[in-house]
């Protein structure tokens, strides 16, 4: 065990730990979810207090897993699983059009209100069924699991069922998005269902797909960058979408890649993801305020979106995976040092040792801009997940 880990293994584990189990998943069992109709209401005040009724569907999923995935990996309690099939119950029979694809916004009682282009939520109903199949040994929770796979996979793979971001024929774009929920569904999907093969693939193949087309096209070595958006072949516009740059992003992208590389030792996917990891630090960490930026442009020009310099919790969060992880796999003191700096730094701001769980937003000082605890965006998935994971990955060193 390292210096670093020797030190504060212990502290790091309990407040991991007991954040999780005392704070954050109390505070959404008792406000989140909604009795009557079932499901999860992420509209939140800062105490808790139900703000909209309207409710995100890709948080049915993100929190059907959360609480699934914790009655398999943590405890069986029955409140978790009982949260679980409300949400993914919920998201099955009132989320979906007549073509399976899933809306964005319903309301309270899963009547539609907006569906978008992009299909993420499939993604998160996948890895919510998958939970589900495992936790209860239901075989429907499987089929569904694969068939919200493949709606995922099918409208990212065929040309013309997403309506392009911008004229195909004039700027033609591809977005590292899909690739990282490629590799993040498919790598819980395995966890819960074993390595099955959905659309002529191995639940792997489709992961080290992603990977290598993230390490072709997306990867930047003499820019020391990972872009979020490219040209078929891995061009760079410059234009304002095209040299923008998510730290948080590509940490959690690089968090993906060295799980893969624990399950399928790999030791180009691991470099690739420390890589990732070391470029977009060097871009990300405000050195001047502390805290991950929003958003960055690769050639160090002004950024178009006006919350570019705002601190989100979600960034923090992968960031704060990505370099614990990158520690424990390497024994680098260097990792260790973006660990204590980007975990302290978080602690400091987003909880709220008042009214419980986190601020979601800060300004560039770290002081919240908001009281919501809860938005169509936030709820419990990336906090609880940062959680689980970094408190697994110390438990797992003895």
């Amino acid at each position: 065990m390292t210096p670093y880990l020797q030190q504060r293994r212990e502290e790091l584990r309990k407040v991991y730990r007991d954040g999780l189990l005392h704070d954050v998943i109390p505070f959404w069992l008792k406000h989140g979810m909604d009795r009557q109709h079932g499901g999860i209401f992420t509209a939140l005040g800062r105490r808790g207090e139900l703000l909209d009724s309207d409710k995100a569907v890709w948080f049915q999923g993100r929190a059907a897993w959360t609480f699934a995935h914790l009655y398999n990996t943590v405890e069986p309690r029955p409140e978790w699983l009982e949260a679980a099939l409300s949400c993914g119950n919920f998201l099955h029979d009132r989320c979906a059009d007549l073509t399976g694809k899933l809306h964005f916004t319903v309301t309270s009682e899963g009547d539609p209100l907006r569906m978008r282009r992009y299909v993420f939520s499939e993604c998160f109903a996948a890895i919510a069924y998958g939970a589900l199949h495992h936790a209860t040994g239901q075989r429907q929770w499987k089929e569904r699991a694969i068939a919200a796979f493949e709606t995922f996979l099918k409208y990212n793979r065929t040309p013309g069922l997403i309506a392009p971001k911008t004229h195909p024929e004039t700027r033609p774009m591809k977005g590292l998005s899909p690739l990282m929920m490629t590799i993040v569904t498919a790598q819980d999907l395995r966890a819960d269902l074993g390595d099955i093969t959905v659309m002529g693939q191995t639940l792997t193949q489709w992961v080290q797909a992603a990977i290598q087309e993230i390490r072709q096209d997306f990867m930047k070595p003499d820019l020391r960058a990972v872009m979020e958006v490219v040209g078929p072949r891995g061009e760079i516009y410059d234009h304002f979408d095209g040299r923008l740059l998510n730290p948080g992003h590509v940490m959690e992208a690089a968090w993906f890649m060295l799980r893969e590389a624990r399950y399928r030792p790999d030791p180009a996917v691991q470099q690739a993801g420390l890589q990732m990891i070391d470029w977009m630090w060097e871009r990300g960490w405000d050195a001047e305020h502390g805290g991950l930026l929003y958003f960055v442009d690769v050639h160090r020009k002004p950024i178009q979106e006006y919350w570019h310099f705002m601190k989100f919790w979600w960034p923090h969060n992968e960031t704060i995976i990505a370099t614990l992880w990158a520690h424990i796999v390497t024994g680098d003191d260097k990792y260790a040092k973006m660990h204590q700096q980007v975990h302290d730094w978080t602690y400091a701001h987003f909880p709220d040792p008042e009214a419980g769980e986190w601020f979601g937003y800060l300004d560039r000082q770290g002081r919240p801009t908001s009281e919501l605890k809860g938005t169509m965006w936030k709820g419990p998935f990336h906090l609880p997940r940062q959680q689980l994971v970094c408190w697994q990955l110390l438990e797992n060193l003895v």
